[in-house]
């Protein structure tokens, strides 16, 4: 992404200065900060406060629009599934590590629907974190994902895992809304 230009003055271009003080951004760095304590009070927050602002105005960064409107509902719906996943994959993988014969693994492609990058990335992020699939390679041009995953034995379990990779796919395009182009 090239930073946005402005025209001075002089008639020179250059980038242009970023708001230092994002409310977000702040906010996240004020809890980092509390939670490398470990315990709050009200001096902790406020020298977080401080800190926070420091690197914010010294490190400057863009803002982020991720294009979607949060939907609270699926979002839960959507946390809920991932925990039941990541607990369900656990006792799965550790069956297949105690029981002895041999394991047979598979790269399953995974072509995503959403053409957006934040929904690669998370998507991504969601599935590699459950404990059996590890992300080998994700294409931005094609928003593909190559997935190395534990003991699929045949097409039809690849297939099987393909649809659950498109059902986490469905569930966070429920949560995270998308904004149109125009609406933005």
């Amino acid at each position: 992404m090239s930073p946005q230009m402005r025209t001075t003055r002089s008639g020179k271009l250059r980038p242009a200065r970023y708001r230092a003080i994002q409310p977000w951004p702040m906010l996240w760095l004020v809890l980092f900060w509390v939670g490398l304590w470990g315990t709050w009070s009200p001096g902790i927050v406020l020298l977080g406060v401080v800190v926070a602002a420091l690197a914010s105005y010294a490190f400057p960064l863009p803002p982020v629009s991720i294009g979607a409107r949060v939907r609270l509902l699926p979002l839960a719906w959507l946390v809920l599934h991932f925990l039941y996943d990541v607990v369900k994959a656990s006792v799965l993988v550790s069956i297949v590590v105690l029981r002895r014969r041999p394991v047979r693994n598979a790269i399953v492609t995974v072509d995503l629907q959403s053409d957006s990058d934040f929904v690669l990335t998370a998507v991504g992020a969601m599935l590699t974190l459950v404990p059996g699939s590890i992300i080998v390679e994700a294409r931005r041009s094609t928003h593909t994902l190559f997935l190395h995953v534990l003991d699929v034995d045949d097409v039809a379990g690849a297939e099987a895992f393909r649809q659950q990779a498109l059902a986490v796919e469905e569930r966070f395009l429920a949560a995270f809304e998308p904004i149109p182009e125009e609406a933005r």
